[in-house]
């Protein structure tokens, strides 16, 4: 395995790139006749060659013959494009079910080089504790990943119990943190709407501390709230999924962050802002938000997003610029990577095609890190503590009553509200069913079966129970989760209640992942023991676990796209319409706990 190199400072590295630069010293990197993609220029400038000292860029131009000397590794890209490292605006490690060493063993061959990380996942379980595990962890990679402090644990106040809550004081803390860039995404827009002191506060000490503050604006309302929202700090926003979502936030200064993960298909209905109402593309940033580890390995990461942003439409180097130097100038980072220039680290790409964009060698810090999918650094992993991995505390043994509605007394049947999922969609809807009462619990039928979550945090014994509509199951069967956004309790849908009961429990005796049952039967697991999220195994072998599951699924009747993303996503308390928590319905219109039962119509 190669060792990459640790990255000096530009200005610890002045001397070194300039006399490069001048022809003094030898490179230690050369790559020569190129078609390099200046991103800064927008412009594909031919037999243009790059030197490299020091893991950054010295000389970029025309011809880099001066730069040669003894020891120097020289690199013939025959014509090939040269692009920079791919950059992830946005995203949640967790959510590939990985580690962050295996997340960047398994994208760095897809070309991405920077990865701006979210850990809301494991705060919900660990706290700042667990942010620190995430981060320190980054920190070891050969890629750059800059971790974003949590701002929502719980994302909702009042609506959620997490296992930890993040305070302001919390904030304080990670921004003294090396690999800190910014705060995570807003997601408690209510509460900035509204004054709430410790939103504020935290927004307050990210700018004080000259970091990014990042948003999550998920409503459709465009008055006086969205403007005092953007008043309050945040800096982008990914929850768009219009075109008029993308141009109302570039409007009032924050970056538009479109995503393409697993389930969210954001970019075709936004990126047309610039692709047909000419809006400026430096205003606008790809991301993934959640990608799962399936994904990652069959699919590719930001190397995907750019080829789907291509395809619809767009300019390849307008593209390539919204995932690389459009994010690293988001971030306070225009001088330090996202571009092919001098002084900045030399993370970049060969490529013998602009569009289809095959990624055949990938360099960070001026080491190739991986060739025709295979990676080549090493990814150091962190001695992750005993007590990470056990997380998972039902209180209880579950049992088939536990899973019971109780019907109104004397009820054939029952009005019942019902989350409805909407396939490569992050929001639901919020539906009303008539649903059949028998022996006096309400059943589920032509599509609609249960949903439960399951307190796992405080071994509270608690089971909060509704429906949901849209997976379309069939049969005796059940699915349980650890991963459930973003207070991560656990959250079983099944059309059978001993099959819910059975599959609660294994996630208990494994510590915490995705287990699918039916007819009694375990029919597929993946394991994520370490806070009930991630897996330090690699990624091929959690992704073929998670392919399994995708087949169960199939075979019981649900053939949704990433189902498992949509079905993670059902405790998220701030994306509408309805949702679960450990307290309850919330209807997130109003961001208030509502009944199960519905009042009759007028």
């Amino acid at each position: 395995m190669e060792k990459v190199t640790e990255i000096n400072t530009w200005a610890d590295c002045v001397a070194d790139l300039v006399a490069v630069a001048a022809g003094r010293k030898p490179a230690d990197l050369v790559i020569r006749n190129t078609r390099l993609a200046n991103v800064q220029s927008r412009e594909v400038l031919d037999g243009w060659e790059v030197a490299v000292i020091a893991g950054r860029f010295a000389y970029v131009g025309p011809d880099a013959g001066h730069c040669i000397g003894d020891g120097t590794e020289v690199i013939d890209a025959k014509g090939r494009y040269l692009i920079p490292g791919l950059c992830d605006g946005h995203m949640h490690i967790e959510s590939g079910m990985l580690t962050p060493a295996e997340f960047a063993r398994a994208v760095a061959p897809h070309g991405t080089t920077t990865m701006f990380t979210d850990p809301h996942e494991i705060a919900n379980v660990l706290g700042l504790r667990g942010v620190r595990l995430m981060h320190d962890e980054a920190l070891m990679q050969p890629v750059n990943i800059y971790t974003q402090m949590p701002s929502c644990a719980p994302s909702a106040p009042g609506l959620e119990t997490t296992g930890y809550e993040i305070s302001a004081e919390d904030v304080a803390e990670a921004m003294t943190w090396p690999g800190i860039i910014g705060l995570g995404e807003m997601m408690n827009f209510p509460g900035v709407v509204n004054g709430d002191p410790q939103m504020l506060a935290e927004m307050a000490e990210t700018m004080r501390a000259g970091k990014t503050v990042g948003g999550h604006y998920a409503s459709p309302d465009r008055g006086p709230a969205f403007h005092a929202y953007a008043a309050g700090g945040p800096a982008d926003d990914h929850e768009g999924t219009r075109e008029s979502d993308s141009i109302d936030r570039a409007r009032q200064g924050m970056r538009s962050m479109m995503r393409l993960g697993s389930a969210w298909y954001d970019v075709e209905s936004q990126i047309t802002a610039v692709t047909e109402k000419g809006l400026d593309p430096r205003n606008f940033i790809l991301c993934t938000d959640d990608c799962h580890s399936g994904t990652l390995v069959n699919d590719g990461h930001m190397n995907r997003v750019l080829r789907h942003a291509i395809e619809c439409g767009c300019d390849p180097m307008v593209a390539l610029q919204m995932c690389t130097i459009n994010t690293a100038t988001h971030f306070g980072l225009e001088r330090e990577l996202g571009s092919i220039a001098p002084g900045r680290r030399a993370d970049m790409i060969l490529t013998s095609d602009l569009a289809a964009l095959p990624i055949e060698q990938v360099f960070a810090r001026g080491v190739m890190i991986a060739q025709e999918g295979r990676m080549l650094a090493d990814c150091p992993h962190l001695d992750w503590p005993e007590d990470a991995r056990q997380t998972v505390h039902l209180g209880k043994e579950l049992t088939a009553a536990d899973f019971g509605i109780e019907a109104p007394e004397g009820a054939n049947s029952a009005r019942v509200r019902v989350i409805g999922v909407v396939e490569n969609q992050a929001p639901t809807e919020a539906l009303v069913k008539e649903l059949p009462v028998i022996d006096g619990l309400v059943e589920g039928e032509g599509g609609t079966c249960q949903i439960a979550l399951v307190e796992r945090h405080r071994a509270t014994g608690g089971v909060v129970n509704a429906f949901v509509s849209g997976f379309n199951y069939e049969g005796r069967m059940a699915m349980a989760s650890t991963v459930a956004h973003d207070s991560h309790h656990m959250i079983v849908v099944g059309t059978d209640r001993e099959n819910m009961a059975l599959a609660a429990m294994r996630l208990g005796e494994v510590g915490g992942g995705v287990t699918f049952y039916k007819d009694a039967e375990e029919q597929a697991l993946v394991e994520l023991p370490i806070a009930g999220l991630m897996s330090d195994s690699p990624a091929h072998e959690v992704a073929a676990k998670a392919d399994r599951l995708v087949a169960a699924m199939a075979a019981s009747g649900c053939r949704l796209n990433n189902a498992y993303m949509q079905h993670s996503l059902l405790a998220l308390p701030v994306i509408p319409a309805l949702r679960i928590s450990d307290l309850g319905l919330v209807d997130v219109s109003t961001f208030q706990l509502t009944s199960l039962f519905a009042e009759e119509p007028a």
